[in-house]
């Protein structure tokens, strides 16, 4: 017997919109703040959002925020078990000497070819900014910097930072040494959302080695105890910089800072943005990946329906008060025809402020449905002429 149903074909759509709560009136938004620095940006860590910025895709000279980099990589290390935290690694003369006290550049200390642990190597070049930690954890890595370097580039271009090259690991200046606030921020972002076992290094304020014991170069952590990261960076011809996040209730800000004329004013610009960011925006979740969006038809298959939900969570940063009142709305193309696979991409998710489209994203299949038997394939393929 003919199954009674509508078809529309490919590019037609069945939609399904709905309130999330009812409506709130949003604060208002002033402009982002005047910042003094060469570029910035300030971005929500978990919707990916862009809350201000300026000159953030310029390439620029990223200095010791560069160490962000191979701290990523080494994690990735640490998670393979390339590398252990209680592994010892010799400290070569050219990392004591290039990245050592006698250059005159950020230091843990090192002796020359003495034996490290590799977490006191992260933590020299975490909270110290040491260049030469950073060095022999590179040479442990990539066999030299040169290699190493290669290898960052190539990280680079998986974490999609399309507008960055890296000369070295630690943050020398160099012609083909550069980088954007923008994909600062990218790579911020994944070193917390990848690894938030290592992430926590970034909120230690003091370290001690060989008898030195050195405060983390990040002032805002002893200004505001919401931040617990990230990453300084000076060169001459940089300026300061200064990658910062901070985290209030369950809403996390990165902001990336370049190019400001000294210590206290690379804090004052990045504490600036991050107030401003908490002050008129929030960030929800929309919708989660296990929600149940749309349960529609499909032909051909061992079941009559297919349940659709978000491909992941969905989280959007809108204006304060604004989370109130988000739509959603649920499009499907139809014919669904089986076999389907789980996980495959049917349909959309679009989430609006009620003004403006703030993210959107592919509704799947919660589960497979495998093509059906030969009379319900022949039913359903009469079912699709008729219509």
């Amino acid at each position: 017997m003919l199954r009674g149903r509508l078809v529309r074909f490919a590019f037609c759509f069945v939609s399904l919109a709905f309130s999330l709560t009812a409506a709130n009136a949003a604060v208002p938004i002033p402009k982002p703040p005047s910042i003094n620095a060469r570029a910035f940006i300030l971005v929500d860590h978990q919707s990916g959002r862009t809350l201000a910025a300026h000159n953030g895709a310029t390439q620029m000279e990223p200095a010791s925020i560069t160490k962000l980099m191979t701290a990523y990589i080494a994690f990735e290390a640490l998670r393979e078990k390339r590398l252990s935290l209680t592994e010892e690694v010799q400290v070569s003369e050219n990392a004591w000497r290039t990245g050592g006290s006698a250059s005159g550049g950020s230091t843990t200390f090192l002796e020359v070819h003495s034996r490290v642990p590799v977490e006191v190597l992260i933590k020299g070049m975490i909270i110290q900014s040491g260049n030469d930690a950073t060095l022999a954890l590179a040479e442990k890595i990539g066999g030299t910097d040169q290699g190493f370097a290669q290898i960052m580039n190539e990280y680079a271009r998986r974490l999609g930072m399309k507008n960055t090259n890296f000369e070295n690991s630690w943050g020398a200046p160099g012609a083909k040494h550069y980088s954007t606030a923008e994909d600062l921020a990218t790579l911020s972002r994944a070193l917390i959302r990848d690894f938030p076992e290592y992430y926590r290094y970034y909120s230690e304020r003091e370290f001690t080695w060989n008898k030195h014991t050195q405060p983390n170069r990040n002032g805002l952590l002893a200004r505001d105890p919401s931040v617990d990261g990230i990453k300084t960076g000076h060169t001459k011809s940089a300026g300061y910089g200064l990658a910062s996040s901070a985290k209030r209730g369950d809403m996390r800000l990165i902001s990336v800072v370049l190019g400001t004329d000294g210590f206290k004013a690379r804090e004052d610009a990045s504490a600036t943005l991050l107030n401003y960011g908490f002050t008129f925006f929030e960030t929800v979740k929309a919708k989660s990946a296990t929600d149940v969006v749309l349960k529609p038809e499909v032909y051909k298959g061992e079941q009559d329906r297919v349940t659709l939900v978000p491909a992941r969570d969905v989280w959007v940063t809108v204006g304060r008060g604004a989370g109130a009142k988000l739509t959603t709305t649920a499009t499907v193309k139809q014919p669904l025809i089986a076999p389907i696979k789980a996980g495959q991409a049917l349909g959309e998710l679009t989430i609006s402020d009620g003004t403006d489209v703030v993210a959107k994203v592919p509704l799947v299949a919660q589960a497979a449905v495998p093509e059906g038997g030969w009379w319900t394939r022949m039913v359903d393929s009469i079912s699709l002429w008729m219509n």
